[in-house]
């Protein structure tokens, strides 16, 4: 896209201040400002990764990689990313009882693609008012764009050593989304990592996934091998490690201390849907194809279809029987 010619009365500053309050007025919990520069660092860091091969088998991991951290390769002309956080966190529990499936916080309700675009776009169309001639997408987990990354250069937070957006405000209970856009608006400063000495993701991580500080091999990651996995069944070592999780998992996140300062999300369609937190895993077992598209319909949850979904539930299963076993000293 080219960059319109047209002025407007606000200052780089001006716009800042003003998109800020935007968001806030949108029901957005944070909106930060940086440069539409190339991410140097995060490539490299991205190439390492794909290099070890931790992408497991998503394969679009490794494609686009100049547009992953060039988004001017996504924007003609783009001079700015606003990135922005949403908070999905509800007041809500779920239970260790082996017996009942669980299911990560993220998809308890609507899927959070459509809600948090259809404020982007609100975003981007106040800006183009205000802005004339500005230009730009809006991306919301829809493109080749390390959305994390560009958060952390917009000081909205640092990403931790579990790899997830940890917002000082927030928590990580947050969804993430940008605008790319051809107008200047003044850059805010990233913050500093303030993970420290604290390892309380890489302890809890019942499969070893956090194989060193801030990074994740995917091949173990208990929400990949729930969601993303197309095989039968993952290596029993880690299928183990599942306990009563059937889609996604939240361990990490659960632990770490900085989600004392979790916000509640004012999104009523991230609320949990009601048999979402309590049901069995017998019950999950018996839904059907049309039971299965009718409960799940605008879920995350779709993502796994049917099939992948009933093969959670059954090492699910499994490994709450397995629980229920009597200990015995040839174990330890």
């Amino acid at each position: 896209m080219k960059s319109s010619s047209t002025s407007h009365p606000l200052s780089p500053r001006d716009l800042r201040r003003a998109i800020k309050r935007k968001a806030e007025e949108l029901g957005l919990q944070a909106c930060g400002i940086s440069e539409a520069q190339p991410l140097d660092e995060e490539a490299d860091r991205l190439a390492t990764w794909l290099d070890r091969g931790y992408q497991a088998d998503m394969e679009w991991m490794s494609r686009h990689g100049a547009k992953r951290t060039d988004p001017t390769l996504l924007v003609d002309g783009a001079r700015t990313v606003v990135s922005v956080l949403q908070s999905y966190y509800t007041p809500f529990e779920t239970t260790d009882d082996p017996a009942v499936g669980r299911i990560s916080r993220y998809a308890w309700g609507d899927d959070y693609h459509l809600k948090l675009k259809e404020r982007l776009f609100s975003l981007m169309d106040w800006l183009q008012e205000i802005a004339p001639g500005t230009e730009g997408r809006v991306f919301v987990d829809s493109a080749p764009i390390m959305d994390k990354a560009w958060a952390a250069r917009a000081g909205l937070g640092w990403i931790g050593k579990h790899s997830n957006l940890i917002s000082p405000q927030h928590g990580s209970w947050v969804f993430i989304g940008e605008l790319v856009v051809t107008t200047l608006i003044e850059p805010d400063s990233p913050i500093a990592d303030h993970c420290g000495s604290c390892t309380a993701c890489i302890d809890a991580c019942p499969t070893t996934a956090i194989v060193e500080p801030y990074v994740v091999d995917a091949n173990r990651c208990i929400s990949y091998t729930t969601i993303e996995f197309k095989g039968q069944e993952p290596p029993s070592e880690i299928s183990e490690g599942h306990g009563n999780w059937i889609f996604g998992c939240d361990i990490c996140q659960e632990v770490c201390p900085w989600n004392k300062f979790r916000t509640t999300s004012t999104e009523p369609a991230y609320l949990p849907r009601d048999g979402m937190l309590g049901t069995p895993l017998e019950e999950w077992e018996t839904l059907d194809q049309e039971a299965f598209s009718r409960f799940f319909r605008y879920s995350p949850v779709k993502r796994t279809k049917l099939t992948g979904f009933q093969r959670n539930v059954s090492i699910a299963l499994r490994n709450r029987d397995q629980s229920s076993l009597p200990h015995r000293p040839e174990d330890d």
